[in-house]
């Protein structure tokens, strides 16, 4: 899981969902090294290879900083990454961060989400405009959550069938709306490895961090996990 690729701007508050290009850059060469293989969301939900494993590259938001710093290290790696997009916010900011006092960064627009795509990467629905859904009626969760599915489909023209929790908020109502909206599987930011066994709808992810004191040994343990 990832949200930025770039420098941290001065007074960011959540520095953690920065990474620098040349970090980014070395992360996805690591897990390339480990062996690991690029799926995509629903190669990696159909069926469960033990001898390869296999990794989703994710970004939440759509940041325009993404398309920047993170095409020519996925393309140089053979590895393919899936967008969550808020699609009532293409074009515009990070308005859901803004009252807390974080910086503003640009999110990609139609035009760039295009560019992702033609570049052989996926584009899933991160809702509307990035609510808390734990935290809303169920009827404003449903229209945040199925809406935003139809934007994407309408304006991108291609089935968009994955969902992200924003913020990681849900629960079982909020799974279910997500499953009778039409998707078929749905991310949160739970950290571990997922199996056979795993709920579609309660797919774990691991997130990149802007360091990692020993990423050799956090791969080991990732590999150890997935075939033990």
């Amino acid at each position: 899981m990832y949200h930025k690729v770039g420098p941290r701007p001065a007074g960011t508050q959540k520095k953690a969902l920065y990474v620098s290009p040349a970090l980014f850059s070395r992360q996805i060469g690591e897990l390339r090294k480990a062996g690991f293989n690029s799926a995509t969301m629903d190669e990696a939900c159909v069926t469960e290879n033990r001898e390869a494993p296999r990794i989703v590259i994710t970004f939440d938001d759509g940041f325009a900083n993404v398309l920047d710093h993170a095409l020519k290290p996925l393309a140089e790696n053979n590895f393919h990454a899936i967008q969550f997009l808020v699609p009532g916010l293409l074009g515009g900011r990070n308005e859901w961060d803004l009252p807390a006092g974080e910086v503003p960064e640009k999110i990609m627009d139609a035009s760039q989400v295009r560019e992702w795509m033609a570049a052989g990467h996926e584009i899933g629905a991160h809702t509307m405009t990035h609510p808390d859904l734990a935290t809303l009626s169920l009827e404003d969760a449903r229209e945040e959550i199925s809406a935003s599915k139809k934007s994407l489909e309408d304006t991108f023209g291609v089935p968009v069938e994955h969902f992200c929790y924003p913020y990681g908020s849900w629960n079982g109502q909020i799974r279910d709306l997500v499953a009778g909206a039409g998707f078929r599987t749905a991310c949160t930011t739970k950290p571990d490895v997922n199996t056979s066994a795993t709920n579609p709808f309660e797919i774990s992810r691991w997130m990149a961090r802007h360091a990692s004191p020993r990423p050799k040994e956090v791969l080991a343990r990732l590999v150890d996990r997935m075939f033990n």
